[in-house]
């Protein structure tokens, strides 16, 4: 059986699909074809699998980004950036603690 924390930071295909949809199925970083699969704020944070906390990315942009595989570590704080102001221009007023599973 799955925990609720598991269970509430899994995506939904109707997330998936609403953000696909939102996102236009590029990336918001780079405009190519991409995967609405990306948490901004990580599961193992207890990062939401809600739409405000879902964005599409590459695969290489989600292994850049997921697994801090990038080879200047800047590089993800910039993309944490860049997520962060196009969520919040989606969702003006969502605030990150709403993006977190709280028991």
């Amino acid at each position: 059986m799955k925990s609720a924390r598991t269970k509430a930071c899994e995506i939904p295909l109707k997330v998936k699909q609403k953000v696909h949809e939102r996102d236009g199925g590029v990336s918001i970083l780079s405009g190519r074809q991409g995967d609405p699969c990306i948490h901004y704020i990580p599961r193992s944070l207890g990062g939401l699998g809600i739409e405000q906390n879902i964005v599409t990315l590459t695969p290489e942009e989600h292994q850049m980004y997921d697994n801090g595989s990038a080879p200047d570590r800047n590089i993800r704080k910039e993309m944490r950036a860049k997520i962060k102001v196009y969520l919040d221009r989606c969702y003006p007023g969502y605030r990150d603690y709403d993006r977190i599973f709280h028991r």
